[in-house]
């Protein structure tokens, strides 16, 4: 390590505000919020101190910390982040941030839940900023298995109609129901983390067993037999957590489950995580693989976009169309990074960042609808931009960034993952795309009017509704600034990830 380690205390802060909170603020909501509200300060700070300094002209991996922990395993504390990293640390920290005032009402054991929050979030940190495989798969699961408690304890139960040929299930294994989603979620991602520790131990073994350094591995040329299936190992493993059809039903689940926050980083930063897991180590390590399997990638991703972006035009319930948008807009992320082009690549990684940013707001709107209607049910609201004219507004533009519109965060990302698509091998993977946009904008435009601008309601429930206040606009006014930010000057992201993306490209193209 040279100079400060701003890494380690952008990924512990929210572990150190845990156990603050869990020791030192029983009984005491008010500082179990500041303190929690502090550690989220404290990695947004590092995080856009990190991006402001990392060395575009000299790129690559930076910021290096290393502490061997298990010499004889060839286990190391190995932290660094290159331009992906970058900017995946700051979506996370302006979600954490964002997602903790969105959560400022929460009343029941508020101290277990922002202590749960906060280890998540130290969990996302780990992994985008580990180079060390081992460690690397251990803040994985620490990102992974505290969902279970904070939808199973804190998430909100619904009614789902028995449809198709097993709604005679539905009943007997208590779909819509919140512990039904902790269960579903938590096994789905296990499942997954078998492939990629595989995957991981393969690598190792295969290296000699001397290191799980995500250098040093990526200094080896592994055997292409060897390759494909370890790349197919981790596309699944990681691929369950980015929502990858036709393993993405416990995402819709839990997404309508969770309470507010935990809503923001499931859709904003934990299915990212499964994303960055296929680019970093699946493309990273393993170019025979991915050239092999490239046109599994793309063909899954279109079969996404459209089956996600259909799904959602046929849901009554608010939160499960925002859930299913997300199944849609994961296909864009992973069609950019099968296309193997620069613009393709580019378009994924800021997918990841305008879907994050996105659906954060989204879910935050959606939570507080609800707090203010009891109701998640769309046909029976409407006309309430008159009463919450600053939520039909929020909600409005990440609808509209959603559906592609030009000087929003979602266009750029969409036009850049289309170019691509057209640069790639498989042109046809452009359609799919397209016809997904398409679909997009007819179901956003639909719940936007229906909710906000069409005809009021008559329902006396749905009368003299309250627009948000004092904390509430916080995490709005934060996620509709980024989101507009980042439409009018794509560049902020472009630039770092660029250093990442192009170098990447190379060594593929030279595998």
């Amino acid at each position: 390590m040279t100079g400060f380690p701003v890494l380690s205390v952008m990924t512990w802060a929210p572990f150190v505000a845990a156990l603050i909170v869990m020791f030192f603020a029983r009984h005491k909501p008010l500082l179990v919020r500041w303190v929690s509200l502090a550690g989220a300060t404290v990695s947004l700070v590092a995080s856009l101190w990190v991006y402001w300094e990392y060395d575009q002209a000299v790129a690559g991996f930076q910021f290096h910390e290393t502490l061997s922990l298990v010499p004889q395993l060839g286990i190391s504390y190995l932290l660094a982040v290159d331009g992906i990293s970058v900017l995946m640390c700051v979506l996370t920290s302006i979600i954490i941030f964002a997602g903790v005032f969105a959560s400022w009402t929460v009343k029941e054991r508020g101290q277990e839940f922002y202590a749960l929050l906060l280890l998540l979030v130290t969990g996302v940190y780990g992994v985008f900023v580990s180079l060390d495989l081992f460690v690397f798969f251990l803040f994985y699961e620490i990102a992974v298995l505290p969902m279970y408690l904070l939808i199973g304890i804190w998430g909100s139960s619904g009614y789902v109609q028995p449809q198709g040929i097993f709604g005679w299930a539905f009943g007997r294994t208590g779909v819509g129901s919140k512990e039904y989603a902790a269960m579903k979620l938590t096994l789905y991602l296990l499942f997954g983390s078998a492939f990629i520790l595989v995957g991981i131990l393969a690598l190792y073994v295969a290296g000699g067993s001397r290191t799980f350094s995500f250098l040093d591995f990526q200094a080896m040329t592994f055997d292409p037999t060897l390759q494909s299936w370890v790349f197919l190992a981790f596309y699944v493993g990681f691929g369950i957590l980015a929502g990858i059809w036709p393993l993405h039903t416990w995402s819709p689940d839990g997404h309508a489950s969770a309470p507010t926050a935990v809503s923001m980083l499931h859709a904003g930063v934990l299915m990212k995580l499964g994303a960055y897991g296929v680019v970093r180590l699946g493309m990273g390590l393993l170019p025979d693989g991915t050239h092999q399997w490239a046109w599994l990638v793309g063909g899954i991703a279109c079969v996404n976009i459209v089956y996600g972006a259909l799904s959602a035009m046929a849901q009554k319930d608010l939160k499960y169309v925002i859930a299913y948008s997300s199944v849609s807009h994961m296909g864009v992320v992973m069609l950019g990074a099968a296309t193997l082009t620069v613009a393709g690549l580019n378009g994924s990684v800021f997918q990841m960042f305008a879907h994050g940013i996105m659906t954060g707001l989204f879910f935050a709107l959606v939570g507080l609808i609800y707090e203010k209607t009891h109701s998640r049910a769309i046909f029976t609201m409407g006309g309430f931009g008159t009463m919450m004219p600053g939520i039909a507004t929020a909600f409005t533009i990440g609808g509209l960034s959603s559906l592609g519109l030009p000087a929003t965060a979602g266009f750029v990302a969409e036009f850049l993952t289309f170019l691509g698509a057209w640069s790639s091998d498989h042109r046809w993977w452009l359609f799919p795309g397209v016809v997904g946009a398409f679909l997009t904008s007819i179901y956003v435009l639909r719940v936007v009017r229906q909710i906000f601008w069409g005809t009021k309601s008559e329902d006396p429930h749905f009368q003299n509704l309250p627009d948000a206040v004092g904390t509430e606009w916080v995490a709005l006014g934060i996620l509709v600034f980024v989101l507009v930010l980042f439409g009018v000057a794509p560049w902020i992201a472009i630039a770092p990830v660029d250093t990442a993306t192009v170098p990447l490209l190379m060594r593929l193209a030279g595998r």
